[in-house]
C-alpha cells in the first residue's frame, strides 16, 4: 500500500500534482496570518478526528504537526527551518482540501493521496518533529 511506502511512485505523483503545488503556494500566506493558520489547524484537527482509524499509522506524528504549528503560530516555538515548516503547513492544507489529486468524496480512494502525502512529510520532517517533541517535554518538565 502506498501509505506505508513513503517513497512510492504514488507519493511522488502526489507531491508533483497541481493540487499540492497550490497547497505549497498557500502555505507562506497562512504563516503570515495567525488567525488563518489557527483556523486551518482547527479544520485539520476536526477532519483528522473523523478519520482517526484510517490515520492510525501516523496519528501521533500528525498530532505533533498540529501542536508544532500551533506553537509556531502563538510564538512559543520557532526552532524549525522555514522549508520544513512550509512543507508541514502545505501538507496540512492539502489534507483539509476536499478537492485534490483524488477528491475526498470518492469512497475508498479519496483519502489515499492525503495519507501518502502526510506519511512522506512525516518521514521528511522527522528530525524537526523530534526536536519539537523534545522541546515540548522540556516545557512540561519546567511547569
Amino acid at each position: 500500500m502506498a501509505f506505508k511506502n513513503n517513497g512510492s511512485v504514488f507519493s511522488r505523483f502526489t507531491r508533483q500534482s497541481k493540487s499540492y503545488g497550490r497547497s505549497r503556494s498557500k502555505a507562506a500566506h497562512y504563516l503570515k496570518d495567525r488567525d488563518k493558520l489557527t483556523g486551518l489547524l482547527d479544520e485539520a484537527t476536526l477532519k483528522a478526528h473523523g478519520k482517526k482509524g484510517r490515520l492510525k499509522d501516523v496519528w501521533a506524528s500528525l498530532m505533533s504537526f498540529f501542536r508544532l504549528v500551533r506553537a509556531y503560530a502563538n510564538g512559543t516555538y520557532r526552532q524549525i527551518s522555514l522549508p520544513s515548516l512550509l512543507m508541514i503547513v502545505a501538507s496540512i492544507i492539502y489534507f483539509v482540501s476536499p478537492i485534490d489529486l483524488i477528491p475526498d468524496f470518492i469512497i475508498g480512494l479519496g483519502f489515499i493521496d492525503d495519507a501518502t502525502l502526510l506519511a512522506w512529510t512525516i518521514k521528511t520532517c522527522a528530525s524537526d518533529v523530534a526536536a519539537f517533541m523534545e522541546w515540548e517535554r522540556k516545557q512540561v518538565g519546567q511547569k
